[in-house]
């Protein structure tokens, strides 16, 4: 009963605090959909391009992360020797408002008035289903699965793609990692870190099982980060893939398998199986861990993509005043007008 009175007494501060968290997170919502961006400038061919080379690009669209991924497709453009020759594939979310597709569609023809590209609209709905509750919130939205479901997506003309996450910065020609070799029957290429402890990526549980635990044996499975990948999405589509991933996401909801989001039901079904990508194709966990979103250097050697995996968003961090010192080398890829970062 005495609990019940102390909380009828700061019945009216918790009210206070209620509106003041309702209204921060309005003002944030607000900003996001009233951003405007620059319009890019155009890239051209370099005299030596073939025409009838075709590098598909996909990555997903959402209100959230936009600022990041007009950054993204600003540094792909600005380091292509053939920008022409590019193709991008936006997934965005079905379940979003008719006027928020045409606000994203009317930003990126407004920035990017020469570049080729489709929308499509993504199931996350019926997604959302089979998404079991991860260590952080944004690690369980249905656009992170989006890739899962490009084979689908995209037409069957699209038989190689490149799919990037919204929080990478390019500072190298896409095309050489679009080119990267898979081999007779490989689907899926990555760059791998054998050095990562895998089995932290699984619970005790899984490891306990053998019929479980079974489905690594005879496989060299390393950790890889499923941001910037290259997929055949001709093989994906012939080994039915998608349903392949679907399996292991039912089975994490019928008893917990693992904890992080949409990486490990795909490291169940890809790992040990891809091609190798050299590291510098992705420098990632630029955001820090999912907790505290420390600055974390970039690993030894050479760079050609930079990626803010983890909590910490260079924008955000710009934005608050509190930027790590990496953060610098995304800002001069920032689209929107009149930022609160570093002068670009």
């Amino acid at each position: 009963m005495s609990q019940i009175m102390v909380l009828l007494h700061h019945l009216p501060l918790l009210f206070l605090l209620l509106l003041l968290h309702s209204a921060a997170t309005s003002a944030s919502t607000n900003n996001r959909h009233n951003q405007t961006f620059k319009e890019a400038p155009k890239f051209d061919n370099s005299p030596d391009c073939s025409t009838s080379t075709h590098v598909h690009v996909a990555m997903t669209l959402d209100a959230t992360y936009l600022r990041g991924s007009m950054a993204a497709i600003l540094s792909i453009l600005h380091h292509c020797a053939c920008p022409d020759n590019l193709r991008f594939h936006f997934v965005v979310a079905a379940s979003a408002a008719a006027v928020t597709h045409r606000r994203l569609n009317a930003t990126i023809a407004a920035s990017f008035p020469y570049l080729r590209y489709d929308m499509y609209p993504f199931d996350d709905a019926s997604v959302a289903g089979l998404i079991s509750t991860s260590i952080r919130d944004s690690l369980d939205c249905p656009l992170n699965y989006a890739r899962n479901y490009l084979a689908g997506l995209l037409p069957e003309s699209v038989r190689r793609v490149v799919y990037l996450d919204n929080d990478v910065i390019l500072v190298d020609d896409i095309a050489k990692l679009a080119a990267t070799p898979l081999g007779d029957t490989v689907v899926v290429a990555a760059p791998e870190y054998c050095n990562a402890n895998f089995r932290s990526y699984f619970t005790p549980s899984f490891w306990a099982n053998p019929a479980l635990s079974i489905t690594f044996e005879g496989r060299n499975a390393c950790y890889f980060n499923t941001g910037v990948l290259v997929i055949d999405l001709e093989r994906w589509r012939e080994g039915d893939f998608t349903r392949k991933i679907i399996e292991w996401m039912e089975v994490q909801k019928r008893m917990r398998i693992y904890e992080l989001g949409s990486l490990p039901p795909f490291l169940l079904v890809f790992a040990g199986n891809i091609a190798p990508v050299d590291h510098r194709w992705n420098q990632h966990g630029l955001g820090g861990d999912n907790f505290r979103g420390l600055c974390r250097d970039l690993h030894p050697g050479p760079v050609s993509l930079l990626h803010w995996s983890g909590k910490g968003k260079p924008w955000a961090r710009l934005d608050a005043g509190r930027p790590c010192p990496l953060d610098s080398l995304w800002a001069p890829y920032d689209l929107l007008h009149n930022p609160s970062s570093l002068d670009t």
